[in-house]
C-alpha cells in the first residue's frame, strides 16, 4: 500500500521476544484497521431505490452456507464487482450481502449467506424463512469495495469472504490480467463455491483449508503468491486482513484493497445511554458494544448496512446530547454503528 510505514521483518529465534513482537505487530494492524475504517474510504453513494425481488432458487454451497438467486419483474439495475445489496428481511431487519453472481446477468442477482448461530438473527432468518417464492425488498446495488483496473492481481478470500472476490476473479480472467487467488477456510466442507473455482485455471488458484495446511502463520504466507506490482484484494476475518496489511510492505504487491464482514473493534469505548424518543425506552450501551448492537436488541428493524461508518444507512437524527463522531455524518445525525455518545443521547427512534 502506497505510503505504508515500514514494518520490521520477523525476528529470528523464538521465545518471549518473538511472542512480544508478534503481539506488537497485531496491535499495529488493529490500530490501522480501526483508524482506516473511518478514514480514507470513498463514501458510498446513497441509493434510495427499492427493488422488489423474489427468491427463485436456494442452494447449499457449503456447511451452513446457502446461495439465493433473486429475480425481479424485468431487467435489474447493473452492478460491478465488489457491489452489495441491502436486503430487507421479512422481520424488518436490513442486512448487507455481496453480489457474487455474474455482473453481466441483468435478469437475476445472487448472494450467499453463512448461518451465524450466535449472531443478531439476520443470517438465521435468511436460512430458516426464505424459500423459493419468498418476496423481499432490496436496496442498491451499492459499491464500497470498488474493483480497479490493473495488470496484476492477488485475491485473498477467507471463508464467506469469497463472495465479493469471485466476480472480481472472473472479471480479471476475462480481461486477460495476470491474477492469483488464495482461498482460505476452516475446511473444504466450509468453503463455498469450490465447484466454481475448480473451473478456473488451477495453476492460479490455491485452495487452502486449515485442516490441510494449518492456520496461516502470517500475512506473508498468503502474499507469497502475489505477482510483482499486484493489486491485492482481500476479504475475510479481521486477523487475516491485519496480517496481510502488516506484511504487505515486504511483499511483491503494490497496493491493498480490503473489505470485512464485521464491525470494527471498539478499543477506547466508554459506556453511555441512548434514549429512543419515539418509543420512550432507554438503552444502555456498554463500553465494548456499539449503539447499533444495543438498539437492535429492542428495535431489530433499525436499518443498517456496512457497520463500519461509511455507508450512511444507520444515520439517525440526534435530538439531544453530545456525540463523539467516528464517521462522517450531518452535524445533527449520528452513525450509530461506530459513533458514541459522551454520556446520554436522545435519538429520533
Amino acid at each position: 500500500m502506497a505510503g505504508a510505514r515500514a514494518v520490521p521483518r520477523a525476528l529470528s529465534g523464538s521465545g518471549p521476544d518473538r511472542f512480544l513482537w508478534a503481539l506488537d505487530k497485531m496491535a499495529v494492524g488493529m490500530e490501522w484497521l480501526q483508524r482506516n475504517s473511518r478514514r480514507n474510504r470513498r463514501p458510498v453513494a446513497p441509493v434510495d431505490r427499492d427493488i422488489r425481488l423474489e427468491v427463485a432458487e436456494v442452494r447449499a454451497e457449503a456447511d451452513e452456507v446457502i446461495s439465493l438467486r433473486l429475480v425481479g419483474d424485468g431487467l435489474l439495475p447493473a452492478w460491478q464487482p465488489g457491489a452489495h445489496l441491502d436486503l430487507v428481511l421479512p422481520s424488518g431487519r436490513t442486512r448487507q450481502y455481496s453480489l457474487c453472481g455474474e455482473p453481466g446477468d441483468r435478469r437475476s442477482y445472487r448472494i450467499a449467506v453463512r448461518r451465524i448461530a450466535d449472531g443478531a438473527g439476520g443470517s438465521r432468518e435468511v436460512h430458516d424463512v426464505l424459500r423459493p417464492g419468498s418476496r423481499i425488498t432490496a436496496r442498491g446495488p451499492r459499491n464500497a469495495f470498488p474493483f480497479i483496473t490493473a495488470e496484476k492481481y492477488l485475491f485473498i478470500a477467507g471463508g464467506i469472504g469469497i463472495t465479493p472476490i469471485l466476480p472480481m476473479v472472473r472479471t480479471a480472467a476475462a480481461r486477460g490480467a495476470d491474477w492469483r487467488l488464495v482461498h482460505t477456510g476452516r475446511s473444504r466442507e466450509s468453503m463455498p463455491f469450490l465447484d466454481e473455482l475448480a473451473e478456473l485455471d488451477p495453476a492460479r488458484v490455491w485452495i487452502r483449508p486449515d485442516t490441510e495446511f494449518g492456520v496461516p502463520a502470517s500475512g506473508a504466507e498468503l502474499l507469497e503468491h502475489a505477482p510483482p506490482g499486484a493489486a491485492v484484494y482481500c476479504c475475510g476475518p479481521i486477523p487475516m486482513i491485519t496480517g496481510v496489511r502488516v506484511d504487505l510492505p515486504g511483499s511483491a504487491a503494490d497496493s491493498l484493497h480490503w473489505e470485512r464482514f464485521s464491525a470494527p473493534p471498539i478499543n477506547d469505548g466508554r459506556p453511555f445511554t441512548v434514549e429512543l424518543a419515539r418509543t420512550g425506552r432507554t438503552v444502555r450501551v456498554p463500553a465494548d458494544r456499539s449503539a447499533l448492537e444495543a438498539i437492535t436488541e429492542v428495535l431489530p428493524q433499525v436499518p443498517y448496512s456496512c457497520r463500519q461508518g461509511f455507508c450512511g444507512t444507520c444515520h439517525v437524527r440526534v435530538i439531544d446530547g453530545d456525540v463523539d463522531h467516528r464517521a462522517r455524518a450531518a452535524e445533527d445525525h449520528m452513525a450509530i454503528c461506530v459513533s458514541r455518545g459522551t454520556d446520554h443521547v436522545v435519538l429520533d427512534l
